[in-house]
């Protein structure tokens, strides 16, 4: 290999590694921060038990800020439900679609031993583990978990089309996990995200109907990623694209997923790397 060839090649190496790892790590820090910040506020203090508007509320911030601080890096995907969303969507590849998916878990669960370490004892209770409740069949835990999930997808998509430029991506979202909240509380401690129920019950080591807590959010996510890439707006690719983004096999993939126009007021321009 020409001295000139073999200089390209490793610096366009050091450029995708650099990025992946920036994103990984994005995604790590990001639910690492939800699970920390929104599983902390169902704690149930003693002298202060939380209200279902303060859960509601602190789970909006911990999504705002997580998205504020890393949707440049990673496109702040922290859910295993809105990246698999948008690998239906073939915005993302498989192989980093599993990258993310991998860092979020494990920032879910430092997250969650975190909290745990720094709570006294007889506060922590269950960790806020995800459980159904007040009488909630199975079958009504998944159903509600998927409406939840589907709508919180469906507002992820819309806050981060280039094609819509109004408004802020985190404050939507971060709305749009509020309101799953007021909603969801009483019937299983609302998930919409299995990262968010993995982390709490790998450190407290209860997995009771963990499953609805998986089961639930993708299929709301797969349905919200239909509905919003096929018939609400349907985008251009065609199969030969969408398989050849699925596999990686694409010369450069985006790695955020914020809209253009925004990205045109920031001094740093778009990232793309190969996967």
């Amino acid at each position: 290999m020409e001295p000139g060839l073999w200089s390209k090649t490793n610096t366009l190496v050091h450029q995708v590694w650099t990025a992946v790892s920036k994103a990984l790590f994005a995604e790590f820090l990001a639910t690492g921060l939800y699970v920390f910040f929104g599983v902390g506020s169902v704690l149930r203090w003693p002298s202060a038990l939380p209200s279902m508007l303060q859960i509601a509320i602190t789970f909006n911030l911990a999504t705002a800020t997580a998205v504020q601080v890393t949707w440049k890096t990673s496109g702040a995907h922290a859910n295993p439900a809105v990246t698999l969303a948008f690998l239906v969507a073939s915005h993302i590849s498989l192989p980093r679609a599993m990258a993310y998916v991998a860092a979020q878990l494990a920032g879910a669960t430092v997250g969650a031993a975190l909290l745990y370490g720094v709570t006294p004892g007889d506060v922590r209770g269950t960790l806020g583990i995800n459980l159904v409740q007040n009488s909630t069949s199975t079958g009504q835990a998944v159903a509600v978990e998927l409406i939840l999930t589907l709508q919180l997808v469906l507002c992820v998509f819309a806050s981060m089309d280039s094609r819509h430029t109004l408004g802020s991506p985190a404050a939507m979202i971060g709305m749009s996990v509020a309101l799953g909240h007021l909603i969801g509380i009483y019937f299983t401690g609302c998930s919409m995200n299995p990262a968010r129920s993995f982390g709490p019950a790998v450190i407290i080591g209860k997995f009771t109907l963990h499953w609805i807590f998986w089961v639930g959010p993708l299929t709301g996510a797969v349905l919200a990623s239909l509905i919003y890439n096929f018939i609400l707006f349907p985008d251009t690719k065609t199969l030969t694209q969408r398989l050849a983004i699925l596999m990686g096999t694409t010369e450069a993939e985006r790695v955020e997923v914020q809209p253009e126009k925004k990205d045109s007021q920031s001094s740093s321009g778009d990232t793309e790397v190969s996967v």
